[in-house]
């Protein structure tokens, strides 16, 4: 593994970095010290030009090089899970509810690594723009980000983030180019009946057997109605009715998530879904709403940025530990934002056996915070070669 020499060399700081952020989590955009302990220590480095409060307490930090060039984002999310850590470690969470449990701690960490080393070195010609972004976990800190203009505002010509990987190997980088992550979309429906006696049914209009038989008609949407070599995903996760055994209620709710990659896909899911609710519905003599929540888009590596990722991904941990074909997978990532404002490439980096993500004794991996800080320092003075074409 060819880790930069100087960032193993404070590999033991990063470490309780890393261990701090860990301990103290902050969900959502309200992540106001997490944002203090990045710009306290980007001071640190001798970074001058941070910008705050974007997308509430995200923060955005310029480190300049030797001389003129374009400029490159490299993104790490800050935000925490609301959910118990059960890690047992020194480091624990100290904020009940919250924890580290998707490694955003770890990112975070890699990220100021870099910073660190290209704030002292400054080997490249242009500008790294660090983009320390909160609510990855919702509601959209990316989206947010974007729709603030920070792209455009720093001129960032293209984008880059890492993620962990547990059961990964350690240290290996997995990509693919094109779709990496799926859209995600909820459904709701909410279906409306006519209440009474449960001794009585036929006198009420029960919402729980139209609730039911749509639960079962929406699979055939994937079954039947989507091409068999496009990805989909529906998942119900919530069926909620009725407060007694003895009351028909007036109404029920379904729940569910979508999942999808491509927008002919999506669209005909819509479609289907509320065709099939208001279609069993009225076979059942009640009523359906259907909402369908936008969520985020699905995560689209641009081939040219991801080959060039590949290539400083090999040149870190060597050829043999890169996946340059990744399978695809269905969960979602807000970065999909920024993909699809600019070129850029989003990684994974193996953390080795333990718990996974969202597992709430998942603890990151500090062996691999110098393989993910010397993959962006790389990436910046690859991109960016002084005396050279940028």
């Amino acid at each position: 593994m060819a880790v930069i020499n100087r960032i193993s060399g404070f590999a033991e700081e990063m470490t309780a970095w890393r261990r701090h952020l860990h301990a103290h989590p902050e969900i959502g955009l309200d992540c106001p010290e997490t944002a203090a302990f990045v710009v306290a220590k980007l001071r640190e480095f001798g970074i001058t030009q941070i910008e705050t409060g974007v997308a509430q307490s995200g923060v955005v930090a310029v480190i300049e090089g030797r001389g003129e060039g374009p400029a490159i984002g490299l993104r790490a999310d800050m935000d925490a899970l609301p959910m118990p850590d059960l890690s047992g470690t020194d480091h624990a969470s100290t904020v009940p509810g919250r924890a580290h449990a998707c490694g955003h701690d770890g990112h975070t960490t890699m990220l100021l690594g870099a910073a660190k080393y290209l704030a002292e070195t400054r080997n490249f010609a242009g500008r790294a723009v660090l983009l320390f972004q909160p609510a990855e976990e919702g509601p959209g800190g990316a989206r947010l980000m974007v729709e603030e203009g920070v792209l455009d505002r720093y001129d960032v010509r293209e984008v880059y983030a890492l993620h962990t990987l547990p059961g990964a190997p350690e240290g290996r980088f997995e990509t693919t180019p094109g779709p990496i992550m799926a859209a995600v979309d909820t459904l709701h429906i909410h279906v409306i009946g006519q209440g009474g006696h449960a001794a009585m049914p036929n006198e009420a209009r029960d919402p729980i057997p139209a609730a039911v038989a749509m639960v079962q008609a929406i699979q055939t949407i994937v079954t039947r109605d989507r091409d068999p070599l496009d990805d989909l995903v529906i998942s119900v996760t919530q069926i909620h009715a009725g407060s007694a055994d003895n009351v028909i209620p007036e109404r029920a709710y379904v729940g569910a998530t979508i999942r999808t990659f491509s927008a002919e896909v999506q669209a005909m899911v819509h479609r289907r879904l509320r065709e099939v609710a208001e279609g069993v519905a009225a076979a059942h003599g009640v009523r359906a709403e259907v909402e369908i929540e936008l969520g985020y888009p699905p995560t689209v590596n641009e081939p040219q940025a991801t080959e060039f990722a590949v290539g400083i991904a090999r040149e870190v941990v060597g050829e043999g530990a890169v996946i340059a074909d990744r399978r695809r997978e269905m969960g979602a990532e807000d970065f999909a934002y920024m993909l699809a404002e600019r070129p850029g490439s989003y990684l994974f980096l193996g953390q080795g056996a333990g718990p996974g993500l969202h597992h709430p004794g998942f603890d990151f991996n500090d062996a691999m915070a110098p393989a993910g800080a010397s993959f962006f320092a790389r990436l910046i003075e690859r991109a960016l070669p002084l005396g050279g074409d940028a």
